[in-house]
């Protein structure tokens, strides 16, 4: 069964893109995906320019800028990636929306600090006629991807009871201390966009929180549990454990994140391969219907990282030679972050939060 694990593709890949940003997550992933996929990146811009320029010479990016408002100037920019903390993402978006040059912008997640914020950013995009996208890249982990495809052919049936267990240890960006985030906005916001990319919008949720024992600074997000609740009946549950017991301090450990959908007719099981050593090992993904002997174990060599972010600025690419919408919009992915919004005030108040609470106060 062709399993559709490789994200289509723009027939034009001379999109000149600028990056602003030249952390990890653009080193080694964002800009090695994009050579790999043969797109443009012409510029890029951070908060250091001996450190963009370093990133510069390893991809080959001819222009590094002084400033990220010197890139943002350039009118030839027809794309921008933009890969900064959190907090300082959306007034670079709306920069680019008062300078109107841009075509496209892909986003790193979470695309704002909350909820409201985040439909400012969108509602600025849709004014200036810039098609935004968010890099939810766990939609494009080749596993996730099966995933879905089991889910349209039909092979597992209609789904009963979904499953995203972590058991990892992130590391945490020095910002995160200052915003007190820890897991809910940053890693749970994959999981919570996976369930969505599978099944559609839930109801509600339930989440309960505390914090990781290892995380020094101020936290309540450290370990996450939440239900997702479905009209049909399906249940989605995940589990984003970040402590995973002394893995740092002297015991064993057990390092894994697994997915398992159950469905009337079928059952398939994804492992991550991104927690694993090195960051670079494909995921894997076992099912079975009514009537199969075993599982069927299909092979790939593609990986999370870096591979997925060929998916998330392709996605962008194809909208803006189709003029359409980005296959993760910035519209759409207002869901998500309603979700997690949801998610912390489920915590706070001990109750279940309809999506529709957070959506109807903005």
């Amino acid at each position: 069964m062709d399993l559709d694990i490789h994200p289509p593709l723009p027939r034009k890949r001379d999109f000149r893109i600028g990056v602003l940003g030249s952390g990890f997550i653009v080193n080694d992933c964002h800009l090695v995906a994009y050579r790999k996929a043969g797109f443009n990146p012409v510029a890029i811009a951070s908060r250091s320019r001996g450190h963009a320029q370093k990133v510069a010479d390893r991809h080959q990016i001819a222009r590094v800028c002084d400033t990220y408002e010197q890139l943002l100037d350039d009118a030839t920019i027809e794309v921008l990636d933009i890969a900064v903390r959190p907090d300082a993402q959306a007034a670079l978006i709306h920069e680019a929306c008062q300078r109107r040059t841009a075509r496209g912008i892909l986003a790193q997640k979470p695309l704002a600090v909350d909820y409201a914020e985040a439909l400012e950013v969108v509602r600025a995009c849709e004014a200036a006629g810039i098609a935004l996208a968010v890099n939810q890249n766990m939609r494009y982990d080749q596993s996730v991807r099966a995933a879905k495809t089991l889910l349209g052919n039909g092979v597992l049936g209609e789904p009963v009871f979904a499953t995203i267990d972590m058991r990892g240890i992130p590391h945490w960006m020095p910002w995160q201390a200052e915003l007190g985030w820890v897991t809910l906005r940053i890693m749970s916001i994959h999981h919570l966009d996976t369930f969505r990319y599978w099944f559609g919008d839930p109801e509600r949720i339930y989440c309960s929180l505390r914090p990781d024992p290892r995380t020094t600074f101020p936290h309540e997000d450290g370990i996450c549990a939440y239900i997702l609740e479905y009209d049909n009946g399906l249940r989605g549950v995940g589990i984003d454990d970040t402590w995973t017991g002394p893995a740092k301090e002297g015991a064993p450990a057990d390092i894994r994140i697994e997915w398992r959908i159950e469905g009337l007719s079928g059952l398939a099981i994804g492992n991550i391969g991104w927690c694993q050593n090195p960051y670079t090992t494909p995921s894997t993904v076992r099912y079975a219907a009514k009537g199969d002997a075993d599982f069927h174990r299909p092979v790939w060599n593609e990986s999370w990282f870096p591979d997925a972010f060929i998916g998330t600025m392709a996605q962008l690419l194809i909208a803006l030679e189709t003029n359409t919408e980005p296959a993760i919009s910035g519209r759409d992915n207002l869901k998500t972050m309603a979700l997690v919004d949801a998610g912390y005030r489920s915590a706070a108040e001990q109750r279940a939060v309809a999506l529709t609470e957070i959506e109807s106060t903005n």
